[in-house]
């Protein structure tokens, strides 16, 4: 179905954010296993008498409908897929930052099931209790992967040699991973790349090493456009250091 007359029912999907459109409706940007991340209008969804305001929350597994011609069709049913529980408190910011990253870095219209996997099962990863840290680095790891720009993680860049767990190395943004030497700043350990490669980070340590790996990756993806997730968690942790 061609995407000038297409006309949708009930295909799983995610919003990632909305923002006012009008009196009563709203703009929706979701994130659909099928149809990859979407523009939706969906019209009378605010208000007390909107039936559609209390379904279209984030984190919670949606059935979508849409018809429409354009970049933007308008939602015409939604509905919870299942009644999941919320997210714990403590999750709600690292989730918002992983649907941030959705928007920023996927292209509207482009299906990636794999990467729809990954976030749905991530959230209900956290939902269960799963440790928030290592969650968040494998998702970063994952979204990297399925959008072409997967980390190299078990050889050097240059010879190619095999990462050793007992050595150090620095990443560099569009070539990979060098030799280091184990005093010099931001040195990361080779048994931390191998663990982020199996995606078991076990350790302060092995977190800490993936978290900068994986946040320099990242912005150079960017393009240096900061996150706004991460900006107020910044002023999170600095209120709390007060």
């Amino acid at each position: 179905m061609t995407r000038s007359t297409r006309r949708i029912d009930l295909t799983p999907g995610y919003l990632l954010h909305h923002r006012p459109w009008r009196d009563t409706s709203r703009i929706l940007e979701v994130l659909t296993r099928e149809h990859g991340r979407l523009t939706l209008f969906a019209r009378a969804v605010r208000g007390p008498s909107a039936k559609l305001a209390a379904v279209l929350q984030p984190f919670q597994l949606l059935l979508l409908s849409w018809s429409g011609r354009g970049e933007a069709p308008q939602l015409t049913a939604a509905e919870r897929a299942r009644h999941d529980p919320a997210l714990p408190p403590e999750c709600l910011l690292a989730a918002f930052y992983l649907n941030e990253l959705l928007i920023r870095l996927t292209t509207r219209h482009d299906p990636l099931p794999r990467l729809f996997d990954h976030y749905h099962g991530t959230l209900t990863e956290l939902r269960a209790g799963a440790p928030l840290e290592p969650a968040l680095r494998i998702f970063e790891k994952r979204l990297l992967e399925v959008l072409g720009y997967g980390l190299d993680l078990a050889t050097e860049a240059h010879s190619g040699k095999r990462i050793e767990p007992q050595r150090y190395y620095h990443f560099r943004a569009g070539q990979g991973l060098v030799p280091a030497s184990a005093d010099s700043v931001g040195a990361l350990a080779g048994r931390s790349l191998l663990g982020l490669a199996r995606e078991t980070l076990s350790s302060a340590r092995a977190l800490e090493d993936a978290r900068r790996v994986l946040q320099a990756a990242l912005a150079a993806c960017l393009e240096g456009r900061p996150l706004a997730t991460r900006a107020v968690a910044r002023s999170i942790a600095r209120k709390a250091a007060r």
